[in-house]
């Protein structure tokens, strides 16, 4: 039991110590001295304060390395983790990922411990959820964000291929709809026209947001340029082109959603019932159920024998939920 407590408090203080760190920032005077710099340069009308302001814009936004240290070293792949961060849209670096999933692992383990569940069992369950759950979520943010985009990405094809039969270039209905597409296709195209100012080439910028939203959408939309740049050709007519290919997919999706919609609630009640049921029972007769919270010394990991039962059923509840899924996904 000593024993147990003294790597209780340890956890509990190494959980307070990357609390402090994630809350604390950069010194006050540092941060006040550089937006002052920022709002002289945006108020000055020289073009030499306005190249340097952004200048210092893009340097900001560019990988310094610096977060790439403490958990970060533990990651096998930093790169792709970091991408799968700037896919969500927010302002989320490798550190704060990483603080976000040991705070979680520590946490739970140490509600584990006070449980006095058995310390592999418990740094077992802590590891797995502190590293699924984040990761979970930033893909269902990803999902989201790119439902939206691919949502609104035929409006801007159709108003890029109106400015492009009005005479605009092709730089300046870029402009437009980064001003007039509200959501992710405003924030991306934003984006687009921010690179090519800064000096960066047209196909360099498109590719760059290829590659972060991973999308066929706007893939097509790559290449289609790409194609027109080479060959020549109506570019309008091509986007034209595109725009209705892009909401036919759309409806097609939507129409499979909408045929699946059925199965899929009920998979959701059967899958939540069984929970749903074990809940209300261990509510309304927890000496029933002491058995499932009750850990056994003699058992297989510490565990008694209606909690490997339960494990076991969870198993199989997550693969028929797998091959559900997967009868239901449909490439297009």
């Amino acid at each position: 039991m000593d024993g147990n407590f003294l790597l209780l408090m340890v956890l509990l203080m190494t959980l307070l110590g990357m609390a402090a760190m994630a809350i604390s920032g950069p010194s006050a005077s540092k941060a006040t001295r550089r937006r002052v710099g920022l709002i002289r340069a945006r108020h000055s009308g020289s073009h030499e304060a306005i190249l340097e302001a952004r200048m210092r814009k893009a340097i900001s936004n560019r990988d310094t390395g610096t977060e790439l240290k403490m958990l970060t070293s533990l990651v096998p792949n930093p790169e792709n983790l970091t991408k799968r961060l700037r896919a969500t849209g927010k302002k989320w670096t490798l550190n704060n990922y990483m603080l976000t999933c040991a705070g979680l692992a520590l946490t739970l383990c140490a509600i584990m411990f006070i449980r006095e569940y058995p310390p592999l069992l418990a740094v077992m369950i802590s590891l797995a959820v502190g590293l699924g759950v984040p990761h979970m979520w930033v893909g269902r943010l990803i999902a989201k964000r790119v439902q939206k985009f691919t949502a609104k990405f035929p409006d801007a094809l159709e108003l890029m291929t109106r400015g492009l039969r009005s005479g605009l270039p092709i730089a300046e209905t870029l402009g437009v709809i980064a001003s007039e597409i509200p959501g992710p296709v405003g924030e991306e195209f934003k984006l687009i026209t921010e690179r090519i100012k800064i000096g960066k080439s047209m196909d360099q910028a498109m590719q760059e947001t290829a590659d972060r939203l991973d999308t066929p959408e706007f893939q097509f939309f790559v290449i289609s340029l790409t194609i027109q740049r080479e060959t020549g050709g109506n570019l309008a007519e091509t986007l034209a082109n595109l725009a209705t290919v892009l909401r036919q997919r759309s409806q097609m999706k939507l129409k499979i959603r909408a045929m699946s919609s059925e199965s899929k609630a009920s998979a959701y009640i059967i899958g939540v019932l069984p929970f749903l049921v074990f809940g209300l029972i261990s509510y309304i007769n927890y000496d029933y159920m002491s058995p499932f919270y009750t850990p056994d010394p003699a058992g297989l990991f510490g565990l008694s024998l209606m909690q490997l039962i339960g494990i076991g059923g969870m198993c199989w509840m997550a693969i028929g939920a797998f091959i559900m899924a997967q009868m239901i996904n449909f490439e297009i």
